[in-house]
């Protein structure tokens, strides 16, 4: 996963968290990460999906979490925001006669699961609220 999706969606869930139950809007969260608003609210609508967020249309509205900060787990963030491939893939199709070529995409693709795997079970030991006390 290298987009950024899940560092933007961390600094948001870390701003909401510092705000508690107040309501953040999506133009103070953008001015924090630096980043337009829009992109912010396209994460924010991801974090909606996954039930990390809730929002609330108009003049008072905003955005919080939608669980205590103690019950979000950096894996939760993560698979909200994951792709396809950890890693990447090939882009190229390798040569079948080869014999690395005809099963490199096999061996990868292990490789990949068991480093999500360890990635996983890492990011499941890290709250939200654990992340958050750094800044305090």
């Amino acid at each position: 996963m290298n987009n950024g999706r899940f560092a933007i969606s961390v600094h948001i869930l870390t701003l909401l968290a510092d705000a508690a139950a107040e309501w953040v809007p999506s133009e103070y969260l953008a001015g924090s990460i630096n980043i337009n608003p829009v992109l912010v609210r396209k994460e924010l609508s991801n974090l909606r999906e996954h039930g990390l967020v809730i929002s609330k249309e108009g003049k008072s509205g905003g955005n919080r979490l939608a669980r205590n900060p103690e019950q979000i787990f950096m894996s939760d963030v993560y698979k909200a925001v994951r792709q396809k491939d950890l890693l990447g893939k090939s882009i190229n199709a390798p040569n079948p006669q080869c014999d690395v070529g005809k099963e490199i995409n096999k061996h990868l693709d292990s490789l990949y699961d068991e480093a999500e795997k360890a990635l996983l079970l890492s990011l499941e030991r890290k709250s939200l609220s654990d992340f958050h006390k750094q800044f305090s």
